[in-house]
């Protein structure tokens, strides 16, 4: 990447799709828009059957098209950064929308310091996102930038490498200098190239100013699953563990989702949260194990069919 900020970004926008319906279109206008506007737009669409792929290509993208089976995290970002042309490579996900017109023009600043390799941008609730929702994006993406390296293990543990593909940037260079994303892996590839990164002397960046609109209030099952290909990433990738803090991160989210609840006195969320919360832990624990479980629990909790 150039560093020199005379010279323009080539932003290669990389955004994996599965029936992304009409929301692809006015992401790809608002990416268009961008005082910074990509170099590039490219879409992997994993076998769409609501007409994403065609969307795609009439809004101008470039449309990899990937068997549904062989979708995986890593993997399908890994095929659409080989065929990207740009310095750098923004990772986006279909639901999230840019709040503004600065959102690549924040998001890729950091990277023009050569000692930062991977920046990744604040997430703001819907607005019709529920309160345990909104707290925990606040939670997770606060209003202050943060620069993070090595030097904050001790203190962050695995937070350190928190990062996330909703919308981030990395230099190409480094990208492939880490080995791109590891591959397969259905969660958390994100988190090991920050990881990556910092073991290697680079820094992450929180980049706050760079804003999409991105939320789920997802069920307590919805939960337990997520969870669980969570905690299968984590043992598949398990130099990480070492890192690992689940518990105490997590409990600080609840004790924060508690006090808002008392807040905004708001006690009929309580049963939904230790439900959630439990979800979460449930998932992540039988994850951890999955090499132990039979394989139609293991089909019955992964979000991906044949992984």
């Amino acid at each position: 990447m150039r560093t020199d900020s005379s010279e323009p970004v080539r932003v290669s926008v990389i955004i994996p799709t599965l029936n992304a319906g009409t929301e692809l279109t006015e992401l790809i206008a608002r990416l268009n828009g961008q005082t910074v506007p990509p170099h590039e737009i490219i879409v992997a669409d994993s076998a769409s059957e609501d007409g994403t792929a065609a969307l795609a290509r009439n809004a101008g993208a470039i449309v990899l098209d990937i068997p549904r089976r062989e979708f995986n995290h890593g993997g399908t970002r890994n095929r659409a950064a080989a065929a990207a042309s740009g310095d750098v490579l923004m990772f986006m996900t279909q639901d999230a929308l840019p709040h503004n017109e600065r959102l690549i023009e924040e998001l890729t600043a950091p990277l023009r310091d050569p000692l930062v390799a991977y920046a990744y941008a604040r997430q703001l609730p819907r607005a019709d996102a529920g309160l345990l929702e909104r707290t925990s994006r606040t939670f997770n993406y606060p209003p202050e930038p943060a620069r993070k390296t090595k030097a904050d293990i001790p203190r962050l543990g695995l937070k350190t490498f928190f990062c996330s593909n909703v919308c981030s940037a990395i230099r190409k260079d480094v990208f492939e200098e880490m080995g791109r994303f590891p591959e397969p892996v259905m969660f958390n590839e994100d988190l090991f190239m920050a990881a990556r990164c910092i073991l290697h002397g680079y820094a992450i960046f929180y980049a706050a100013k760079a804003e999409v609109v991105h939320s789920h209030d997802y069920t307590a099952l919805q939960q337990l699953r997520r969870f669980y290909d969570n905690g299968v990433s984590m043992r598949e990738q398990d130099w990480i563990l070492p890192y690992a803090k689940v518990g105490k991160e997590g409990s600080r989210l609840v004790r924060r989702q508690l006090e808002a609840i008392r807040e905004e006195r708001r006690w009929g969320l309580l049963p939904g949260l230790l439900l959630e919360s439990a979800a979460k832990l449930i998932g992540f624990r039988l994850g951890q194990s999955h090499r132990k479980l039979p394989s139609f629990v293991k089909r019955m909790f992964g979000l991906r069919d044949g992984y």
